[in-house]
């Protein structure tokens, strides 16, 4: 498809509410670097049903239009729905690129809508860049099992479309009471085209839950824990810090701790304030999903382990003296008994 203009379109996902969900407003950030240099727009596209609260929040991160296609029928995500809505809408306005958040409903609809659309899909990208010689948007993504980076090129066909781990990005700050342009398009599906539907909605057990993407302090373990009784020092940590805990892939494979502790390409990409790594070695497929933590402090009896390379702070030494130390040195500032 030959694209009609240079503006980058950021898909926004929402909630049943109608609020936006945080993965399309942190990718508003990249989405404005990358639209300046290709010279159109920043686009926000708001899919769902009562969207008012998914368009505030576009417009007050930054976007410079919003495409809002508001329906019953979107209220909860369904592949046939969504899909179409989104190659009614791209094929009108023919972007140049669009990034879709890499959620269970990102990775669902961008295969689906990039075969349709005849054009390819970068998935799962935990970098964005532009390509100044070809203008191509440069999308980097672990390959091979997460042993290296690859960058990826798509010359021949657009839009371009990727989809990005939610974490990767932070969103800006909103500019309070900020507007744009609103485009309402009136794209509707019938029910007999909806082959999907939402029959009960199960939440998962909160006590098997952390919210690693949502936290600023991070105190994760490795392989160097030793056991699940490891991570009983790293909790309390975590604890007086107000953070949560983390694990490796391989402390997870163990049995240590739940899956969904695990920070990495196969886990959780995150970005807090501050991550501690106790007893991890830094392998990229973790460092993959930690990368763009503020402050990184890395506890490890290996002084030449590849954790340190990427690290602000570095100790060397046995976690399991050094966290109850710095507990301690926590508890003391904070006038903790």
């Amino acid at each position: 498809m030959e694209p009609k203009t240079k503006d980058l379109w950021v898909f926004i996902e929402t909630y049943p509410d109608g609020s936006a969900q945080s993965v399309g407003l942190e990718l508003l950030n990249p989405g404005r670097e990358l639209a300046e240099k290709q010279g159109g727009k920043l686009v926000g596209l708001v899919i769902g049903h009562n969207t008012d609260a998914a368009v505030k929040a576009v417009q007050e991160h930054g976007a410079d239009q919003v495409i809002v296609i508001d329906g019953e029928e979107y209220e909860h995500f369904t592949t046939d729905a969504y899909v179409n809505a989104l190659y009614e809408v791209i094929t009108k306005y023919a972007p140049t690129a669009m990034l879709i958040g890499a959620t269970n409903n990102g990775r669902d609809v961008g295969p689906r809508l990039s075969s349709r659309l005849q054009t390819g899909l970068t998935a799962d990208c935990t970098k964005l860049g532009y390509d100044d010689e070809t203008g191509n948007i440069a999308w980097t993504r672990p390959a091979f099992g997460g042993n290296l980076m690859a960058t990826i090129l798509c010359p021949n066909h657009r839009p371009e479309l990727g989809t990005v781990r939610p974490g990767v990005f932070k969103a800006t700050e909103a500019e309070e009471g900020r507007t744009c342009e609103v485009i309402k398009e009136d794209i509707h599906v019938a029910p007999e085209d909806i082959r999907t539907r939402l029959i009960k909605e199960m939440k998962e057990d909160a006590s098997e839950m952390v919210d690693l993407v949502g936290a600023d302090v991070i105190v994760s373990g490795g392989r160097g824990v030793g056991g699940p009784e490891g991570y009983e020092p790293l909790q309390e940590l975590a604890d007086v810090l107000g953070g949560v805990v983390g694990a490796s892939r391989a402390a997870v494979d163990a049995g240590w701790i739940a899956h969904s502790h695990q920070v990495g390409q196969t886990g959780k990409t995150v970005g807090p304030k501050l991550y501690i790594a106790c007893g991890i070695s830094g392998a990229i497929q973790h460092v993959a999903g930690m990368s763009s933590s503020d402050c990184i402090v890395a506890i490890n009896k290996d002084e030449e382990a590849p954790i340190f390379d990427i690290a602000d702070y570095g100790v060397v030494g046995d976690l399991f003296a050094v966290v109850p130390a710095l507990t301690a040195e926590v508890k003391k500032i904070k006038g903790i008994a």
